[in-house]
């Protein structure tokens, strides 16, 4: 049985602290190996070897920097397959949506490798007279970053290359649930060249969470995961005198007006929505039908899911695999039933799809006629759950989105550029698509929603990313007139 434990200093670090969580493989329902869970003296020792490594690290030349980032570029361009087959087998998604997460990672690490540009500073010449000003960008020191299971390869990459690039040294908590990734990811980036202690990895639970948000050495902490834990990680931060930004939950909605392409927006919705079984912050879990535009969609939606393939992640036939735990697919059947016992239409009810084995499998399901005090609206499901709700307007489609207490991300598909247009101001959200369902900014833009789905005055990656990394210095500097101090310039001074 695999056994993972923490990458301390450079060297695989087994554990001390006697405790250690169950890996499943979600597809089979089996266990197949088992993680150490850190104690507080294990965390104390990642963080002091990134605390003995800062001093170096952030003193090493931008060019070198540079040249190590595109080794751990190159590395993980060649294991790709390996990282998304640990992917696939420890949280059960497909195949495809696990090499479309890596390469969504390695995007961030290509920004990444654009450090001595993206930290070019400002400079102010003769601000006064024979005074010069100028700002530069400094590193904070140790920093941390704590991952959700639903993204254990790319949202590690949102955090650990850049905060390294500014000149920050790192220690990773990625989630119990599938470590191995992360963990694979971290030995490719010792393999690449940089020195012992610059990123560390510590497998654990809430002892783990709880010492780093606390401990004095730690300058800042990122973090994606679920609302609740987002703002308790966000206030136990900043409570201790920590920078913070912590992306929480979200209940994204995609508006279809009456206009719209309907082939392309129940493509997209039957995409965004079931993708990676539901699993992901910006999973498509409402769509607002405008007008008559309801009962032709929510067909054209239906005859797609019809078509989708579940099984397996790696069986190359399957478009959807298994839910992370037994106890999530549970939870997400659950939600069916409350939507039925509210009154709304079940037009495709997942739990009537039977599955061999012990699978953590669940069939995706549509919701139709779901109003906005029913529980499968309100909450963040996290499962293959859509749910669609009627509207007379696009002006009552948008109220939903200002009304919801979430604000990650918020689509519309409409052919009408004055309304798509109107859209993107009316949306409170932080990411707006524009006939694109799942509107994730490139590397070299940032991530973060809005409201309850993020905590923070930054968002993660890209050019917000470095900011939250960095801390400005000014220099206002003066040089003595050379003809005071008997330095022969060899032509006239111009006052």
């Amino acid at each position: 049985m695999n056994e993972i434990q923490h990458l301390i200093d450079g060297v695989a670090s087994p554990s001390t602290s006697g405790n250690d969580g169950p890996i499943f493989d979600p597809a089979t329902g089996q266990q197949t190996g088992t993680v150490a869970l850190a104690s507080v003296a294990e965390v104390d020792a990642a963080v002091a070897s990134a605390r003995s490594a800062f001093d170096g690290w952030s003193e090493v030349s931008l060019a070198r920097r540079t040249k190590l980032m595109y080794e751990f570029r190159n590395l993980l361009v060649a294991n790709a397959d390996g990282v998304a087959a640990r992917l696939s087998a420890e949280h059960g998604k497909v195949l495809d949506d696990a090499r479309g997460e890596v390469a969504r990672g390695i995007e961030n690490v290509e920004f990444a490798c654009g450090i001595a540009d993206a930290l070019k500073g400002l400079h102010s010449e003769g601000a006064s007279t024979g005074v010069d000003v100028y700002t530069v960008r400094r590193p904070l020191g140790v920093v941390a970053g704590i991952t959700p299971f639903n993204f254990p390869a790319m949202v590690p990459m949102w955090m650990f290359p850049n905060a390294i690039a500014c000149g920050n040294t790192f220690v990773l908590k990625p989630s119990e649930r599938d470590p191995s990734a992360p963990l694979f990811i971290a030995e490719l980036f010792q393999e690449a060249g940089f020195p012992p202690g610059v990123l560390n990895v510590v497998n654990g639970d809430k002892v783990a969470v709880d010492r780093l948000v606390e401990h004095p050495d730690v300058k800042a902490v990122s973090f994606v995961g679920s609302t609740p834990i987002a703002r308790y990680v966000y206030a136990s931060a900043t409570a201790n005198g920590k920078r913070a930004q912590a992306m929480g939950g979200a209940k994204n909605h995609m508006i279809v007006l009456p206009d719209a392409d309907l082939d392309m927006a129940a493509d997209a919705a039957v995409s965004a929505a079931y993708g990676s079984a539901g699993e992901r912050c910006m999973a498509i879990s409402v769509v607002v039908a405008v007008g008559d535009a309801g009962d032709r969609l929510v067909e054209a939606i239906r005859v797609r899911m019809e078509k989708l393939v579940i099984g397996p992640g790696t069986d190359p036939a399957s478009e959807m695999g298994p839910l992370i735990t037994r106890e999530a697919r549970d939870r997400v059947a659950g939600y069916i039933q409350a939507g039925a016992d509210a009154g709304c239409r079940v037009v495709v009810d997942g739990r009537d799809q039977a599955f061999d084995g012990d699978g953590f499998f669940l069939g995706v399901s549509l919701l139709d006629h779901v109003t906005t005090d029913m529980s499968v609206y309100t909450d963040e499901i996290f499962g293959p759950v859509l749910s669609v709700v009627r509207a007379d307007s696009y002006a009552e489609g948008a109220q939903m989105i200002r009304d919801n207490p979430f604000g990650n991300g918020a689509a519309i598909f409409t052919r009408d550029g004055g309304a798509a247009r109107q859209f993107q101001q009316d949306a409170d959200a932080g990411m707006v698509g524009i006939n694109v369902p799942i509107p994730v900014p490139v590397g070299y833009h940032s991530f973060g929603g809005w409201n309850d789905s993020a905590f923070g005055d930054h968002t993660i990656y890209g050019p917000e990313g470095l900011r939250f990394y960095t801390r400005p210095k000014v220099i206002t500097s003066r040089w003595p007139d050379p003809s005071t101090s008997g330095v022969d310039l060899g032509f006239p001074r111009n006052d």
